[in-house]
């Protein structure tokens, strides 16, 4: 046979096999000049004492290697309470879900750590030796970091693992990766998951959480998980800030597209954590940086031009929420999801009781097969 009648990536497969160097492919979905000139344009928004003028959007915070070792640095401070509840409460909630699923492959929608996809992936690969683990993120680095975990320690191939570099925020690009996984997969089910509260950290959950389900097909399911809460107030809304400002890990990461994008000397004393009710049936927190000086400041962007930061003027760095039952509800039947299993627990790591805790849904699109209103949709109406 001739090199030629090949194909590179069998021959490339096989190739790599047996190489114990760290090699790891990636899709490449994105121009990166274009990425870093949406970034540009949106530190150059306008002036806000809240947060809503110049931003830094959501998988921004996670592009490039320097916010993805801060990630990585946040996610091992025992200080950052509400990865650390997150991380020992899944377990636990998946034991419950994944009796509902059999056959599927994995589209993880922001790998993060990998920690919950190694989860997701030993049940899986149990029953299917054959399925795919498809890691979808906008950064190719997190994508390399949070790869790697998930296949540590159990017997998956990697053959079977196709890490996307994609922007899956934006609806054209989730139409172009639900084609291309049509052409891979066929008709066989897809689990798509979005966990870590990945989908709090969105400008407008509805329009994140309605692109996702535009993916699926009615075999196809959803598994969410989300930071919920009891109460909606004042004083809820200050806690729900204050569980993110208890750790430097967490505020060095927050500022690191800033640190590595710009050349802004930081002062960890300007980045403020500040949080509101929203809607009626959510907190919002939002994380800025603020020119809380006597004087303007002056950052260079990366096209080599100059911002000026006025006084009071902010940049938002991260959003995230609190989710009530109320808004779960709204965000479901708006997208036209059906829940089919749910497990929650509450925050237990503070002295007095919080309203604070996490939930793991598995949902369904319009027009799936054999789902059915079960004790846990009821338990949900109770809450």
């Amino acid at each position: 046979m001739r090199v030629t009648d090949e194909p590179v990536i069998r021959r490339l497969e096989r190739a790599l096999a047996d190489d114990d160097f760290s090699w790891s492919l990636l899709l490449v979905g994105e121009d990166q000049t274009d990425k870093l000139a949406t970034l540009t344009g949106e530190l150059r928004g306008g002036y806000s004492e809240t947060g809503d003028g110049k931003q830094i959007s959501s998988g921004f915070s996670y592009w490039g290697i320097g916010p993805t070792i801060a990630w990585a640095h946040a996610c091992s401070d025992p200080f950052y309470l509400v990865m650390k509840a997150g991380s020992e409460s899944f377990q636990r909630h998946w034991a419950k879900i994944k009796p509902h699923l059999d056959g599927v492959h994995l589209v993880s929608l922001g790998v993060g750590n990998g920690q919950k996809d190694r989860t997701i992936l030993a049940d899986l690969h149990r029953t299917r030796p054959d399925m795919f683990y498809l890691p979808v993120d906008m950064s190719s680095e997190m994508l390399r970091l949070g790869v790697m975990e998930p296949v540590r320690g159990i017997p998956f191939p990697m053959a079977q693992v196709l890490p996307i570099q994609l922007d899956f925020s934006l609806a054209s690009n989730l139409d172009e990766l639900r084609q291309m996984l049509n052409r891979l997969i066929g008709d066989e089910p897809l689990l798509y998951t979005l966990t870590g509260n990945t989908l709090a950290n969105f400008e407008s959950d509805q329009d994140a959480l309605a692109t996702i389900t535009r993916a699926l097909r009615p075999q196809d399911r959803l598994l969410l998980e989300v930071a919920t809460t009891t109460r909606i107030d004042e004083e809820a809304a200050a806690e729900a800030a204050d569980e993110y400002h208890r750790t430097r890990a967490f505020a060095e990461f927050v500022t690191s597209a800033l640190r590595y994008n710009t050349d802004l000397r930081i002062d960890y004393d300007r980045v403020k954590f500040r949080g509101f009710i929203e809607d009626d049936d959510a907190l919002l927190v939002k994380i800025m940086y603020e020119n809380d000086t006597d004087d303007e400041i002056r950052m260079g962007l990366p096209d080599h031009t100059e911002l000026v930061l006025p006084i009071g003027d902010t940049i938002r760095l991260l959003t995230t929420r609190k989710f009530s039952a109320g808004r779960l509800q709204r965000l479901l039947a708006g997208c036209e999801l059906t829940l089919i299993e749910s497990a929650h627990s509450q925050f237990r790591h503070t002295r007095r009781p919080t309203p604070f805790g996490l939930d793991l849904l598995l949902l369904a699109p319009k027009g799936a097969q054999g789902t059915r209103r079960t004790v846990a949709d009821e338990m949900w109406d109770r809450r």
